[in-house]
């Protein structure tokens, strides 16, 4: 029931719709090329409708559009001689594919593009000039962005919502997985990295619905409901950063609760339990009667009446540690109570309602103008080797199918312009699915047109596989694939009556467009990811080191937390998402071009520490009244920035260009030793030192034990940074 209210079902269902009508309606008219031009113009600018705001979708349509309607025009007057058109399809290919240096949008605006580019060389129009069959397929693209709209506004809160919801899933799933990490022993590198890969998908998810949010209320103004969805989306947001923000060294952890029994299954509970209400939450978003917190609530104060039995005379600082994850818990637990609130469609002060203008620096703007384009026109850029390549692949595949005489070489050109894509992983998996998918599709296929002949069956059950093709794409490409098969090849079978032979090259063109992609991929300018971690490496560890600054800033002036400061948080959790991503294409490359891997790990876990420390100085900071910083902070805090500053030029500098003389790190000054020795027990002599009280024993304890932390890490950067 929740799939059939999903983003990708309505818009499958919108797809089939926006193809259905213009055939039935080409066939009324008895012209069916005016109803498939139609048909062709509403389904290449369907990609663009993906997740984000609705602006974002009509620009993207739009712009899709235009670029099908000149694309087509163009490859209506290309049945020239094969010596000219190679390198006309050549130029075609890389300009197109060019468009995706203006980001994710762009690149599904340059996929439509490329479909229409290679739809040229498939379907040749009669009774219509190219003109005239080039604004009809403008008029599609203008069809299915009414078709969107009217969607739009028949019900303009489910995207939101469904974006919101998947949050809430995603954010109990990632709590759920920190539950198990406390129990396992033997799992729990298999389980990090379950952790990271659910960080890297929620932030990408955060950065969704910020589009969704701000861009809505800067073009339709603010309202109620949109605050309550803010609201709503800033406690998620919490809940992801206090959960970094508490860290836990799970071998301080396995021996502490060896010696507290009883205390490791409460504080499982206590997160299993934050995990099922959020759950609880996603299934009930719309309604009122959302269960209480009896359980949790019990939990809570079991596990604090379980610490409070400990004497903490004995370990103090193993009762600190317990005191301090039981307030982790019950921070959680206080986001659950606000949600539930918030949930409860309550009626908001205007003192709640949030800055339009405020929240517009939460979005990443993206640049548009043609300096940009030139700027990726080098063999640095990704983009501009990944079009290139693409490029010489085309034409290359266009070569073999037409000198091979293959029954319909543009297969060939469909498969490589569908599986190649800017990294090795994804090319290669992608090849895989789609060989396997084409296969599994055609043998179904050749089943159903044995027995089934009827034309106006076979039509239906084209449009439903091509919608369940939409619907599957983004979960399981290799069924996607699969369903695609099956509606081309019904559509072949209603049109000619050597279907087997059409099976035969569907599936043949596909194993040559899947290995000629492939091939290129691996030798034809590859982008190894080893290539580009450094720079990926440097901009997050550039975004932390701001994100400190902004932190110690808050600490040293006791200003109030501003929007810079969340801004630059944002940014440093984007940016660790981005590194995350990054290693994980470069995992999935050849061994033998996995480069310092071993290294590479190493800096990206300590980089990801670095956050979770930055993490915990930040959730104190917004939540507790803090005394005057020393002398010794601010020291501290030049010793840690200048280590950050260093990783970041040292990556982005090759070896050659960094004198010796600095490659070794300076002995430690007396402030640095002060950090680099930092134990428990002299959490005291500080607080005497800063005369300080008693009572900010534990601000004390917590700000030094994050920054001799956050020192280890960036000293370690620094020296693996050397290795690269």
């Amino acid at each position: 029931m929740k799939f059939l209210k999903s983003f990708n079902f309505s818009k499958a269902i919108l797809v089939g719709i926006a193809i259905t009508v213009p055939i039935v309606l080409g066939i009324a008219l008895e012209h069916l090329d005016i109803g498939l031009a139609l048909c062709f113009g509403a389904f290449w600018s369907s990609p663009s409708n993906t997740h984000g705001s609705f602006r974002n979708k009509k620009l993207g349509i739009l712009f899709s559009a235009a670029l099908v309607t000149i694309v087509s025009f163009i490859g209506g007057y290309l049945n020239i001689q094969l010596i000219l058109l190679l390198p006309i399809l050549g130029l075609l290919t890389f300009s197109i594919a060019y468009i995706s240096i203006y980001g994710f949008r762009a690149s599904l605006i340059s996929f439509s593009g490329l479909l229409a580019l290679v739809l040229s060389f498939a379907h040749t129009p009669t009774g219509l000039e190219p003109y005239e069959y080039s604004l009809l397929i403008g008029l599609g693209g203008l069809w299915y962005l009414l078709l969107v709209t009217i969607a739009y506004y028949l019900n303009p809160k489910a995207q939101t919502e469904e974006s919101l919801i998947e949050t809430f899933e995603l954010t109990a799933q990632f709590l759920k997985t920190r539950a198990q990490l406390v129990g396992e022993k033997s799992n729990r590198k298999e389980l990090q990295n379950t952790l990271h890969k659910l960080q890297t998908e929620l932030i990408e998810h955060h950065e969704t619905l910020r589009d969704i949010l701000i861009v809505s209320r800067k073009t339709s103004g603010n309202s109620k409901y949109q605050n309550k969805q803010l609201l709503i989306f800033i406690q998620l947001v919490e809940i992801l950063e206090t959960a970094i923000a508490n860290p836990v060294d799970y071998d301080t952890m396995d021996t502490l609760f060896e010696k507290n029994r009883g205390l490791k299954e409460n504080f499982q509970s206590i997160i299993f339990e934050i995990s099922e209400q959020l759950n609880v939450f996603a299934i009930s978003f719309n309604k009122k009667d959302i269960s209480c917190f009896n359980k949790l609530e019990k939990l809570l104060k079991s596990t604090k009446a379980k610490i409070n039995t400990i004497d903490e005379k004995v370990n103090y600082e193993h009762f600190v540690i317990l005191q301090n994850l039981l307030e982790y818990q019950e921070k959680q637990f206080e986001k659950l109570k606000r949600i539930k609130w918030l949930l409860s469609n309550p009626t908001l002060k205007s003192s709640e309602f949030l800055a339009t203008k405020k929240l517009k620096q939460f979005l990443v703007p993206q640049e548009y103008d043609l300096k940009m384009g030139v700027q990726n026109f080098t063999f640095k850029s990704t983009i501009f080797k990944h079009s290139l390549r693409l490029s010489v692949v085309m034409m290359t595949g266009f070569l073999v199918g037409t000198l091979l005489q293959f029954q319909n070489p543009y297969w060939i050109l469909l498969t490589i312009v569908v599986i190649m894509r800017p990294s090795y992983g994804l090319t290669k998996d992608r090849s895989k699915d789609r060989i396997i998918g084409t296969v599994i599709g055609a043998f179904i296929a050749a089943g159903i047109v044995f027995f089934v002949k009827d034309n106006y069956i076979l039509g239906v059950l084209s449009i439903i596989t091509l919608v369940i093709a939409f619907m599957v794409l983004q979960k399981n490409y290799k069924v996607s694939a699969a369903f695609v098969t099956l509606s081309v090849v019904f559509i072949y079978a209603i049109l000619r009556p050597d279907i087997f032979v059409v099976i035969q090259y569907r599936i043949l063109d596909t194993i040559i467009g899947a290995l000629l992609s492939f091939m290129a991929i691996k030798w034809l300018w590859p982008a190894w990811g080893f290539l580009e971690i450094r720079g990926d490496i440097a901009s997050s560890v550039l975004a932390n080191q701001k994100f400190f600054v902004e932190i110690a800033s808050v600490y040293i002036d006791k200003t109030s937390v501003s929007t810079n400061f969340k801004v630059a948080r944002k940014t440093a959790f984007l940016q660790t998402s981005n590194l995350n991503a990054a290693f994980q294409r470069m995992a999935q490359e050849p061994k033998s071009k996995q480069k310092n891997l071993d290294t590479i790990y190493e800096l990206v876990v300590l980089n990801h520490t670095l956050l979770s420390s930055l993490a915990t100085l930040s959730t104190y900071l917004q939540h507790h009244k803090t005394t005057p910083a020393s002398n010794n902070f601010k020291e501290a805090v030049t010793i840690i920035e200048d280590n950050l500053k260093y990783v970041k030029q040292r990556l982005e500098k090759s070896s050659q260009n960094i004198e010796a003389s600095t490659l070794k790190l300076a002995a430690p000054s007396a402030s640095e030793q002060r950090l680099m020795n930092f134990k428990f027990s002299d959490v005291k002599a500080l607080i005497q030192e800063t005369q300080d009280q008693e009572k900010n024993y534990h601000e004390a304890h917590l700000i030094w034990e994050q920054l001799r932390w956050l020192h280890s890490i960036s000293r370690k950067m620094r020296e693996l940074s050397h290795t690269l």
